[in-house]
């Protein structure tokens, strides 16, 4: 594994390599993290997945995350659009990615799927955990719970070891979007039926920030292929605490995918 810091025009971002060897003709999974994540709180899952299928993969830090430059100007309610939109293109053609699968998880997850919704060329799958398709009131409840142990409780400290200087700048940008009246994640509507490429939508049964509605609109609206996956005793972050299902899941999905060397 190898970081490095990529600057583009308005922002630098942080980004790891991992298992990438330059002479895979494999596509690389591209790790989203969630709302409140950066590259370290995936623990060892991408090294893990990405050795167990043979893909190379690329985790990073995103904007006002992590070791990521703030945002230049906030994005507000639209943060997830305006990473799919403006940002993820930008930094997969300044790292020289061609092809990719998108792994995402929770708000990493819905950015996977706005990306995917743009149609771009090189985007081979979208696999999401425990992704937003909507706003239900469980999450908003669940944020509305976070938002009070920030401010009250250690949440703030533990938070601080992984995006130090960026830590009020993360949280506020997510809890503000989400308990914003009338908020919702994506335009599921206009987004997903655009979406062509092959999706597996994953959820913990126990997941609480959503209910098995959200795969349900997943798989029901995206135009091409899409398998959901609820995994049992298992809560908001599936590849945690499910971790040798998930890579199993994922394994079988993608694998159809590998391109001969």
């Amino acid at each position: 594994m190898a970081d490095l810091f990529v600057d583009l025009p308005d922002r630098r971002i942080r980004a790891r390599w991992i298992s990438r060897d330059g002479s895979s003709s494999r596509p690389t999974l591209v790790f989203l993290h969630e709302g409140l994540g950066c590259i370290e709180m995936w623990r060892d899952f991408p090294e893990r997945l990405c050795r167990h299928t043979g893909f190379p993969g690329l985790a990073y830090d995103r904007t006002g995350y992590g070791q990521s430059s703030p945002w230049p100007v906030a994005p507000g309610v639209r943060y997830m659009e305006v990473e799919a939109d403006e940002v993820l293109p930008r930094l997969l053609a300044a790292l020289g990615i061609t092809d990719c699968i998108l792994v995402g998880h929770s708000d990493g997850g819905t950015i996977a799927l706005n990306y995917a919704a743009t149609a771009p060329a090189p985007l081979w799958a979208t696999v999401t955990l425990a992704a937003h398709a909507v706003n239900e009131p469980v999450c908003s409840a669940s944020i509305a719970k976070a938002r009070s142990a920030f401010a009250t409780g250690d949440l703030r400290t533990r938070l601080a070891r992984y995006h130090g200087d960026n830590v009020e700048g993360a949280f506020r940008l997510w809890s503000d979007a989400w308990l914003t009246p009338g908020f919702e994640p994506m335009d599921a509507d206009a987004r997903l039926p655009r979406i062509e490429v092959p999706v597996q939508a994953i959820q913990g049964e126990d997941d609480e920030y959503g209910t098995e509605l959200q795969v349900g609109i997943i798989a029901g609206k995206v135009a091409g292929y899409c398998e959901t996956r609820l995994i049992p005793d298992c809560g908001h972050s599936p590849h945690l605490q499910q971790p040798e299902r998930v890579m199993a899941e994922i394994a079988r999905f993608i694998g159809p995918l590998l391109a001969p060397e």
